[in-house]
């Protein structure tokens, strides 16, 4: 089974600073430090898309992560295949960085428009209920 570690613990300290402190104070009051191609990444992702919980997913997205952790047998031809990101919404990465998974969408009578869409590099995973128009990335701690 691969880790699920979201890439945005840098980010989510200093917003949890900024709530703790109170605004513009926090970022007087984190050390500054130079940014890594990481943490950049980081950054970027928060900024482009949203949070979801894995609690929160669907249990067919959930089936989906399972089968994904497992190699397979997909339901469908085009899991697993490339995502190229053509909207734009995911961090800007080279071309195989991003695959998609189909999330079954009861009573479709096609793929629907669920998808979860990995990260190689950060094993990150993102979910879209609304065929890309926008992005979740999934946080596997709660």
């Amino acid at each position: 089974m691969r880790m699920r570690i979201p890439p945005r613990f840098a980010t989510a300290t200093a917003l949890a600073a900024a709530l703790l402190l109170g605004g513009s104070a926090a970022a007087q009051a984190v050390p500054a430090q130079a940014p890594t191609a990481h943490s950049l990444r980081a950054a970027v992702a928060v900024q482009a898309v949203g949070d979801i919980c894995y609690s929160a997913l669907p249990a067919q997205a959930h089936d989906t992560l399972d089968l994904i952790d497992a190699g397979g047998p997909f339901p469908y031809p085009q899991d697993g295949t490339v995502f190229q990101n053509r909207e734009g919404l995911l961090p800007s990465q080279s071309t195989g960085y991003y695959h998609e998974y189909t999330v079954k969408t009861p009573g479709s009578s096609d793929r629907g428009a669920r998808r979860i869409v990995t990260g190689s590099g950060a094993d990150e995973d993102y979910y879209t209920a609304d065929h890309y128009a926008s992005f979740d990335l999934v946080d596997h701690g709660c």
